[in-house]
């Protein structure tokens, strides 16, 4: 019986050759050519094809996934791409899900910051409308506000600065004006509405306006100029026809306002002129807190003396606990919607958080007005709506007026 020895074909041979030659090759050139494309009536193995296709999440894995004898062909003779489209998919992923938690935590750092404020107003003015002693209120905010910093910095959670005599000196202008410019917001609190304290606070793009051309020489476009007008006429409407409307509730307000973008224009001079270690806006935050702390204690303990002594708070014929709780968590508020301000600054534009701050006055107002139950006139409601479109549409202005200088 004859036995028939089929002759090898050039196909058959490439193959061996192709086999013996990977085997001693690394890298990409080895893995070609171990997989080499099934050649033509040789059945390709199911369960390689099977497994190059189970499980891959990432680059790593797909190099620790088997490697398929033959690779599954296709049209064209094109090489398959599973692996690739894997690993670019779970990429994307990745991607995708990485940008929708920075999204959802500068969604919950915004909440913060206004669930602070409304706090924040609702208990000053609890506390300012039976314990009528604003400078005593400012500097417990100002202490609780230190002992904040402190702890922030001893344990590692923001970094210590270290501030130089220069500096100090450098900052001291900046601690002046914001002690008083957070004493009249205080003042203002106490004597009128919490909605129109905020009403009134909405007309500060018109002193910062003013007072970057006065001190910075800085001039606006007339569409900024345009926006003035309904913040302008708002608050002068929704004043004329305020229930509570007093004037030193009125001047505490508008002096605030002068006072905040006073420290803004001097926190530019400073940031620009400063010598030695840089500080970022928290810690320059916390210096000027601290520094407000000890300007303004003395002065309440000369002007208004030692009033949280529960004595007495109890001789006013007030509840000590109900003071002393309000007063301070109130200062922990302040603290902590100024330091949650600044972190969500460092991570937006400036227009960005100048826009999120006119709607935080707004949910302040809102907020205020029901818990309090304002009463709020069709004029005035106009007149405060008014105002608060200004500011927004000042902030739109602004942020196309950039773009064009970019």
């Amino acid at each position: 019986m004859h036995v028939l020895i089929a002759k090898p074909t050039r196909a058959t041979r490439a193959s061996a050759l192709g086999a013996r030659s990977a085997g001693s090759l690394r890298g990409p050139v080895a893995s070609r050519l171990r997989n080499p494309v099934a050649p033509r009536g040789i059945p390709r193995r199911r369960d390689a094809v099977e497994t190059a296709g189970l499980g891959l999440e990432g680059p790593a894995k797909c190099r620790a996934a088997p490697s398929p004898s033959w690779s599954l062909p296709q049209r064209g003779g094109a090489r398959p791409e599973v692996a690739v489209r894997a690993s670019s998919s779970s990429a994307g992923d990745e991607s995708s899900s990485g940008g929708a938690s920075n999204t959802l935590l500068l969604g919950g750092m915004f909440g913060l910051w206004y669930l602070f404020n409304i706090f924040f107003n609702i208990y000053n003015k609890q506390v300012l409308k039976v314990f009528a002693f604003p400078i005593t209120c400012t500097a417990l905010q100002f202490i609780v506000g230190s002992f904040l910093a402190l702890i922030l910095w001893t344990t590692g959670l923001h970094k210590k600065p270290k501030v130089t005599k220069d500096q100090l000196v450098s900052i001291l202008p900046l601690a002046c004006v914001h002690t008083l410019g957070n004493l009249l917001t205080m003042v203002s609190l106490g004597k009128v509405a919490v909605s129109f304290t905020h009403t009134i606070k909405a007309m500060e793009p018109f002193f910062s306006v003013a007072l970057s051309s006065i001190f910075l020489g800085e001039s606006s476009p007339l569409p900024v100029l345009l926006t003035l007008v309904p913040i302008v006429g708002g608050v002068a409407l929704a004043s004329a026809t305020e229930a509570s409307f007093n004037w030193a509730g009125f001047g505490a307000a508008m002096g605030s306002n002068l006072t905040f973008q006073s420290r803004n224009v001097l926190s530019k001079k400073f940031m620009t002129g400063s010598k030695g270690e840089k500080l970022d806006n928290i810690n320059l935050f916390s210096v000027i807190t601290m520094m407000s702390a000890v300007l303004l204690l003395p002065v309440a303990l000369f002007t208004e003396g030692f009033q949280f002594a529960p004595a007495k708070i109890t001789a006013m014929g007030l509840d000590p606990k109900f003071i002393l709780s309000r007063a301070l968590f109130a200062g922990i508020c302040f603290h902590s919607y100024q330091q949650v301000s600044y972190m969500i600054l460092q991570r937006v534009s400036p227009v960005t958080h100048s826009i999120g701050n006119c709607v935080k006055r707004v949910v302040v107002i809102t907020s205020s007005v029901i818990f309090f139950a304002t009463p709020v006139s069709l004029l005035n409601g106009i007149g405060t709506a008014m105002a608060l479109s200004g500011v927004f549409a000042y902030s739109q202005v602004k942020r196309l007026a950039g773009k064009k200088k970019d």
